[in-house]
């Protein structure tokens, strides 16, 4: 049941405390939980949402009805709807985590020290994991099964353009979650749209709540790397690069570079800034901005490359640190891998960049260099995530250092502790 907005501070304040209060306990159960119960558990998760498919829709047709008054745009709209497709595509989501390796318990590494004892460095879950998210509903059932396969216990609090959509999707999945045994507080969501209560999850609940991820645009991320206190897994833009280098097929790389910023402008391992080496502007520029062009990008470049594609537009200082989330795109010529890679440190995001070349030692040396969560060798940017990645699915892209960096799957998810076996070692 939805909490008004005129619920009191000290009523929500409460409200938060117990939604954290109950996924600590749930927590600890997960964290003992075996592989079999945790596919289980997903499995019929999976088969909840396609029985329920219709509970579903009907109430993601309350949200769209609401976007739609609210006069959101034609490219929210569409993240914000469910089909029959959707749907089952988030019901075979969760099978395909089901499938995947169980990470809590693995051995990541293991030693004997000289005087006996045996040590082994073992995955555990993070605990609880809170997870703030806008408009995409199937989020909803993403996140929380990543949570749950992890053995963590996930907190929600979906976009309020969501919120019907988000709801339904949940009583599917805790459906399946208590057929399996397994307690229906593995996975909350926040149960009001006040914004409040966004305030309190970053606060950390009372110091229930053991990392933050947050999925979604700019100002979401901006507020909650300001405010909260405890960890964030985020990044806050993507402003991705491709660098076409002198020794680049050219056919590979007007593929590339039109796959990497048109394939789905909207995402954030989508290209905003295209670098061509001066040595092969005279061969290469012209053939790959034509197909960019012809695919509906607009070019924005510098006088050089205004000077080879005279259809562009003049780049201002900004577009180099701009994240278009549209059909624009950025482009400069550089002296080479050194200079591309300057451009890159100097005004990119962190993560995800490409370089497209035949020379294989420069290619090491783009990758060795760039300091990005992703890198890629002739290879789209689009490729930057985590179903491609092989881990089923993933939360969101990670672009900081500390724990996870890259997309957030399952493995992602999890801690480490040392466990040491002694036969009656004393230290002297």
């Amino acid at each position: 049941m939805l909490h008004t907005l005129s619920e009191t501070p000290e009523s929500l304040d409460h409200t938060m405390r117990e939604i954290g209060r109950r996924a600590r306990a749930a927590a600890r159960r997960l964290a003992i939980a075996t592989a079999d119960e945790k596919r289980a558990a997903l499995t019929a998760m999976a088969a909840a949402v396609r029985r329920r498919s219709a509970e579903i829709l009907a109430a993601n047709a309350i949200d769209i009805a609401e976007m739609t008054v609210n006069g959101q745009t034609a490219a929210f709209l569409d993240r914000g709807t469910l089909t029959d497709a959707r749907i089952e595509a988030i019901a075979r989501a969760l099978d395909e985590i089901a499938a995947l390796p169980d990470p809590v318990g693995r051995v990541l590494a293991a030693w004997e020290r000289p005087n006996g004892l045996r040590i082994e460095r073992v995955a555990t879950p993070l605990g609880v994991i809170g997870i703030i998210y806008e408009s995409r509903p199937n989020v909803t059932a993403d996140a929380g099964a990543l949570a749950l396969m992890a053995g963590n216990a996930a907190i929600l609090r979906c976009g309020s353009d969501s919120h019907a959509s988000s709801t339904a999707i949940l009583e599917a999945l805790k459906e399946g979650i208590v057929a399996a045994g397994l307690p229906e507080d593995a996975i909350q969501l926040v149960p009001t749209r006040d914004r409040a209560a966004v305030g309190h999850l970053l606060a950390g609940l009372g110091g229930t709540v053991d990392v933050i991820v947050p999925r979604g645009g700019k100002s979401l991320v901006a507020r909650v790397q300001a405010e909260a206190r405890v960890p964030v897994f985020a990044h806050l833009e993507g402003i991705c690069h491709v660098y076409v280098d002198k020794a680049a097929d050219l056919s590979m790389a007007v593929a590339i570079a039109v796959n990497a910023k048109m394939r789905r402008t909207g995402i954030c391992g989508s290209a905003e800034t295209l670098l061509v080496d001066r040595a092969v502007a005279g061969t290469h520029l012209v053939p790959v901005l034509d197909a960019l062009s012809a695919a509906g990008c607009a070019i924005r470049g510098t006088d050089e490359v205004r000077a080879l594609w005279p259809g562009a537009e003049p780049a201002t200082e900004a577009d180099w640190s701009t994240e278009y989330l549209d059909a624009i795109l950025s482009v400069a010529l550089v002296d080479g891998v050194d200079a591309a890679i300057e451009h890159i440190e100097t005004h990119g995001s962190h993560h995800t960049e490409s370089i497209v070349t035949d020379d294989l030692a420069t290619a090491e040396r783009f990758m060795a260099r760039i300091d990005s969560a992703i890198v890629m060798h002739n290879a789209s940017t689009q490729f930057a995530d985590g179903g491609e990645f092989g881990m089923g699915a993933e939360i969101g892209i990670a672009t900081g250092k500390m724990h996870a960096r890259g997309p957030v799957g399952v493995e992602q998810l999890t801690s480490f502790k040392y466990r040491v076996r002694g036969t009656g070692q004393l230290r002297p």
